[in-house]
């Protein structure tokens, strides 16, 4: 399957630019077909041949966010394995996903930005799919067999304290980027999921596991943008 547009297009990807600095200026109310063909320096009719509406050219850019996480994540796991020990990667992931707005915004809960985005269904996707909720769940079962969590915990309830403990450190430390704050959110994790008692190769069978579960995750969220735009009642 493709990636987005901005991968193939240059035009396309100026609009997504475009885009991108008019929402998050103005929120999705105050962006426009016609303000951001100008700001692109297009014809309006260019921006259609690309995007039916106007939720579909946000949502791809939201979809671009949601991606760039995951790249980051998968890049930094196979560059460097022991980050796949949950004391580093859920202060990574929380990171990676309050420098990227879109992702910040729907995880938060927040339509100050996103407008009536935030209740589309194929948002919920995206979120759905690489989320950090989504991310944590997909994630804790490997920490679990490869001795990086305890077991004695049932795993909804290991997740649901792992996310309670993501949303208090998004919600409290926004545009904070001091490494107190990663390694008071790693301590708090091995308080929570125990000592990571993995071998290295345990660390490193994770690592390749995590790796793919997000690439899997990736290709389940790259589909959302080829769906159609609900159809409004």
């Amino acid at each position: 399957m493709p990636g987005p547009l901005e991968h193939s297009s240059p035009k396309a990807a100026r609009i997504l630019a475009a885009a991108g600095e008019l929402l998050v200026t103005r929120g999705s109310t105050g962006v426009t077909i016609a303000e951001v063909a100008r700001r692109a320096h297009i014809g309006k009719g260019t921006v259609y041949l690309y995007w039916k509406t106007k939720e579909d050219l946000l949502l791809e850019l939201l979809c671009r966010d949601f991606l760039d996480l995951a790249d980051t994540l998968i890049a930094e796991i196979t560059a460097d394995p022991d980050l796949a020990r949950p004391s580093r990667l859920y202060p990574r992931l929380l990171r990676n996903t309050a420098e990227r707005p879109f992702v910040y915004a729907m995880q938060s809960g927040s339509s100050d930005l996103l407008g009536v985005l935030a209740d589309d269904p194929r948002s919920a996707r995206l979120l759905g799919n690489l989320g950090p909720d989504a991310l944590t769940h997909g994630v804790l079962p490997i920490w679990r067999r490869h001795h990086l969590a305890r077991t004695d915990w049932e795993p909804a309830d290991q997740a649901f304290v792992l996310r309670a403990l993501g949303m208090g450190f998004l919600s409290i430390t926004e545009g904070r980027k001091d490494a107190s704050v990663d390694r008071l959110c790693g301590a708090a994790v091995t308080a929570l999921l125990g000592p990571e008692e993995a071998t290295a190769s345990q660390v490193e069978a994770a690592a390749a596991e995590g790796v793919q579960e997000l690439a899997e995750a990736r290709s389940a969220a790259l589909a959302v943008i080829s769906d159609p735009a609900p159809a409004v009642r």
